[in-house]
């Protein structure tokens, strides 16, 4: 093979490839080669992510000096195209060198202070949780204290080792940077575009504490929504099992205990996903109903209410979520054996009780509209679902995203209340179905849609839509501002609600 590796410049469109093994790279001599022009950049580290970094930099072109304290031990690991030295030889030329060490070994680079002095840093640590809480001051910052000579940059601490070998993802391709000089900030961004990642500007060197805790976040938005849906979960599936299973065993002394992990699951999802979607436009009505009280929209709403308007897009995903699991636990009753066995004692039934031909109307229509009406609402879930992923929300404009989350999304919401009536039908009136006196469970599920669903209707009268309209559009009711021009008469009886 005798093509060249291309420029750092030229290797951003082919990052999104799994970058090739280190075996490949030694057994290839046309990878294993860097141009002399190629910029030099110097790595203090020879860990795990010193080495993912290495490979990555060698792959976008980049020639790669490596200082380690043990250089013959270490320059194994490394590409062969990367050069391993000691750590005084590694920082003489390169003008940009990556610290890939810990906070607690910086003080080991003192001895550098000379060699490092007018150089950009870029620090790629990551404090523990404990060291985040116990230190006021990032590690950037720290190591800028250590080397006030040098220009520290914080960069890539939020990608891992492995993405670094595997190539950059959709989900992972942003890397935040912060430095105090907007030109060490710009030669770092650029570093990261020819590596395949895309660099946001995360301001001064101040907001390093900031990043430094992204990493430290497990879902962070998630957090409130998941425990809203564990609790309603355990809730319902609580009061299930009272009526479904504890009943029937105190009053009828009948062992309904097997229903625990597949029936009282299958009715306890349905009421979770059905209350969460009525949850994600709840407070869209009451944020409405604030603003025609108020009168204006320029004021806050409460925390609360905001905190909870910003976890809408986590609850319908949950939501559909639970819809799905519904989904798959009714299509896995027929295979139950408590079933089979009700199968086979209703034909006993019907043969002792010399039935020929078994057949009502009514439920028979009732079952059919149930079912249509669930595919329907899980279908209009899904949708609203993908459309909330960011590849495809990104491809749609403003008023189709609106169209498909709002409008779509009360859709979802009426065909899920039309399909929680068709089961009930009837069930509602009748005394069997108040065990231990306690109503059906789907009678409480449809509370919060319901008022939902009329409040939606309420607003779109039009005295309120109107009303609500202007609001939203900048008017106030008590805020009218009069423009008086003293030459223009006419202008000055004009006024801007603003």
């Amino acid at each position: 093979m005798s093509h060249q590796p291309a420029v750092a410049t030229k290797m951003s469109g082919e990052m999104d490839k799994p970058l090739i093994s280190l075996h490949l790279v030694d057994s290839d001599s046309s990878l294993a080669k860097v141009p002399d022009e190629a910029p030099k950049v110097g790595i203090l580290g020879s860990g795990d992510f010193a080495r993912s970094l290495a490979t990555r930099l060698v792959g976008s072109g980049f020639k790669v000096v490596v200082g380690s304290r043990n250089p013959k031990r270490t320059a194994g690991l490394f590409p062969s195209a990367a050069q391993v030295t000691f750590q005084e030889e590694a920082v003489s030329s390169p003008e940009v060198i990556f610290v890939a060490v810990f906070r607690e070994h910086y003080a080991s680079l003192c001895s550098l202070s000379e060699q490092l002095a007018g150089k950009i840093l870029v620090d790629v640590s990551n404090p523990t949780e404990q060291e985040h809480l116990q230190h006021r001051e990032s590690n950037a910052e720290y190591l800028a204290s250590l080397f006030p000579t040098c220009t520290v940059v914080k960069a890539f601490n939020v990608i891992s080792a492995w993405t670094l070998q595997a190539g950059p993802r959709d989900g992972n391709r942003q890397v935040p940077i912060c430095s105090d000089q907007p030109e060490a900030k710009r030669a770092v961004s650029e570093m990261a575009l020819a590596m395949g990642f895309m660099p946001v500007d995360m301001g001064s060197l101040a907001s390093a504490r900031e990043v430094e805790a992204m990493p430290l976040r497990l879902l962070p938005a998630w957090k409130v929504p998941t425990l809203l849906a564990l609790g309603l979960f355990v809730c319902f599936y609580a009061y299930n099992f009272v009526r479904d299973v504890l009943q029937p065993y105190m009053q009828e002394s009948q062992n309904k205990f097997f229903k625990l992990p597949v029936s009282v699951v299958n009715t306890t999802l349905p009421c979770v996903a059905y209350v969460l979607l009525s949850l994600v436009y709840l407070p869209g009505v009451l944020a409405a109903a604030l603003q025609l009280r108020r009168g204006t929209k320029y004021q806050r709403f409460p925390d609360w209410l905001d905190h909870w308007l910003q976890h809408r897009k986590q609850i319908g995903l949950l939501s559909f979520f639970c819809a799905a699991l519904h989904a798959l636990y009714s299509f896995c009753l027929p295979l139950r054996r408590a079933h089979r066995y009700d199968l086979v004692n209703l034909a006993v039934k019907q043969v002792l009780a010399n039935k020929s031909h078994l057949w009502v109307e009514e439920e028979v229509w009732r079952m059919e509209i149930y079912l249509s009406l669930g595919v329907l609402a899980l279908g209009t879930l899904s949708l609203l679902a993908v459309t909330s992923l960011p590849s495809i929300a990104n491809s749609l404009n403003w008023r189709e995203f609106s169209f498909v989350q709002s409008s779509l999304g009360f859709v979802a919401l009426v065909l899920s209340t039309l399909h929680t009536l068709t089961y009930g039908w009837t069930r509602a009136f009748e005394e069997s179905r108040y065990k231990f006196y306690l109503p059906p469970t789907f009678t409480l599920t449809l509370l919060v849609p319901c008022v939902v669903i009329l409040a939606k209707a309420l607003f779109l009268l039009p005295c309120i839509s109107r009303r609500l309209t202007r609001i939203r559009r900048g008017w106030e009711r008590d805020g009218a501002i009069k423009f008086t021009l003293p030459t223009d008469h006419a202008l000055a009886e004009k006024t801007s609600h603003v």
